[in-house]
């Protein structure tokens, strides 16, 4: 992580009075991928079923850094008006401290719409903002790469329902505070 950026996170989470959350946005396709696969050396031609479409399910999911607690949602679009709404959610798993929240600089996070709810409920979260063009910053990008690694990877997907109850049931496994979540976002 930015040194400077790590810094100001690991003073933010020594003092406790806000709980930090990773914030971001994944797509979960259903055409999938082939990580890797074990063939007979006598198949000299195998096939691999993929569904041929670029279909696939928009999240928003957000994850605390210090409890490893998931918080998904899913969306057809990602704009100001869904965004707030995942605000919205994400607020009500609030434990009475205020939340920090860290996340990208898509526009809709910068929405001139949400600027009035943000100001109504800065007393509970405010949003920081992480350097342009850093994904690798975000703890959440290694939760979206683990829940692709867990439930949709060498996976055939007939259709976008079998996607979507996969990445279901694994927002429903993270509910609630979670070890290997935890670990995974770790921040000193």
């Amino acid at each position: 992580m930015n040194s400077t950026l790590l810094k100001k996170l690991s003073e933010d989470l020594k003092r406790g009075d806000t709980d930090i959350w990773s914030l971001d946005e994944c797509h979960f396709y259903q055409h999938g991928t082939t990580l890797a696969m074990w063939i007979p050396p006598e198949d000299k031609d195998p096939t691999v079923l993929q569904y041929p479409t670029r279909k696939g399910v928009s999240v928003f999911g957000a994850v605390n850094i210090r409890t490893g607690e998931f918080v998904g949602m899913m969306s057809n679009v990602f704009n100001a008006i869904t965004f707030s709404r995942f605000l919205t959610v994400l607020m009500k798993r609030g434990k009475g401290k205020k939340m920090q929240i860290i996340l990208d600089n898509a526009r809709y996070h910068h929405a001139k719409l949400i600027l009035p709810w943000l100001e109504e409920h800065k007393d509970q979260l405010f949003l920081d903002f992480l350097p342009p063009y850093s994904p690798k910053l975000n703890p959440i990008e290694r939760v979206w790469k683990l829940l692709k690694k867990l439930r949709l990877h060498n996976q055939y997907f007939p259709d976008l329902k079998g996607v979507i109850r996969v990445v279901a049931k694994q927002f429903l496994l993270w509910n609630g505070e979670n070890g290997t979540l935890r670990t995974l976002c770790y921040m000193e």
